[in-house]
């Protein structure tokens, strides 16, 4: 498992991609279809038809990374389909890729301190 830092924007393509794709072509569709920067640090993740595979791409400042990943049994648990993205947390990322129901995790909302002591 890839650990994504806390701050980091994970985008999840909710619309089921071709999976023949690679990181061009998945850079391609962030770049044209989704109205966002491919090389922006942004993790993107896509889900294949049958929604047990996923794929994500993220540029790490000297290149795309694209990982791929299949469950062997069951299917992940996706957001319903329609056109756009949909914005997750880093938890909720890796709630996701151990195919586990991430729309669970709620993260708590902390107060930004006032003052350091």
């Amino acid at each position: 498992m890839i650990a994504a830092s806390t701050g980091v924007k994970v985008m999840i393509a909710t619309r089921p991609v071709d999976f023949r794709r690679g990181a061009d072509g998945l850079a391609a569709l962030v770049r044209e279809q989704l109205r966002h920067d491919p090389f922006s640090g942004t993790i993107f993740v896509f889900r294949s038809k049958r929604a047990d595979r996923l794929k994500i791409l993220v540029w790490d400042g000297t290149g795309l990374v694209l990982l791929w990943k299949r469950l062997e049994q069951n299917a992940f648990r996706w957001p319903p389909i329609s056109d756009g993205v949909m914005r997750l947390s880093a938890s909720q990322l890796a709630a996701l890729m151990d195919g586990l129901d991430w729309s669970r995790l709620h993260a708590q909302e902390v107060a930004q301190p006032s003052a350091a002591s």
